[in-house]
């Protein structure tokens, strides 16, 4: 390769928690540079969570975003004019992306008054092994299950 691997950056801790996942999920909420609001959605949601489930808002935020993230996905791969998906593996950066946006996505989607219920009501839905996102993850997983014969095509 002639290009250089981009510099990974390095993402800060939020003030609050003092966690660098903690700003990365903050980052994937924001919308237009408002990261002010998005961290008050945040810190809305983990307070509604800890409040109805008695327990650390920040613990129950990941073991549901431990419940949502997938180890594996389907890939389009076209080989002599068919098209087959194959099962791979994800790196963990990754793994962690896509499991912090499904639990967003499926949070915008739900009918709740502000994103920050919405958002408390996906993370107490996903650390019970329920709602859109984690239902999402199973989805991945039984199509990479079916498509495991083709698995030889990997690349």
């Amino acid at each position: 390769m002639r290009k250089t691997k981009p510099k990974k950056r390095i993402i800060l801790p939020d003030p609050k928690y003092n966690d660098p996942m903690v700003t990365k999920f903050v980052n994937n909420i924001m919308f237009s540079g408002k990261k002010s609001i998005a961290f008050d959605i945040f810190y809305e949601a983990i307070d509604l969570v800890s409040a109805k489930t008695q327990e650390d808002g920040l613990e129950v935020f990941k073991t549901a975003l431990a419940n949502v993230t997938p180890s594996v996905e389907v890939r389009s791969r076209r080989v002599g004019g068919a098209t087959f998906q194959i099962p791979s593996e994800i790196r963990p950066s990754r793994k962690q992306s896509i499991g912090m946006k499904n639990l967003i996505g499926f949070s915008r989607k739900r009918h709740e008054k502000s994103m920050g219920q919405k958002l408390a009501a996906e993370i107490m839905a996903a650390a019970k092994e329920e709602g859109g996102a984690f239902k999402k993850k199973e989805d991945t997983h039984r199509m990479a299950e079916a498509n495991k014969a083709f698995s030889h095509f990997r690349f």
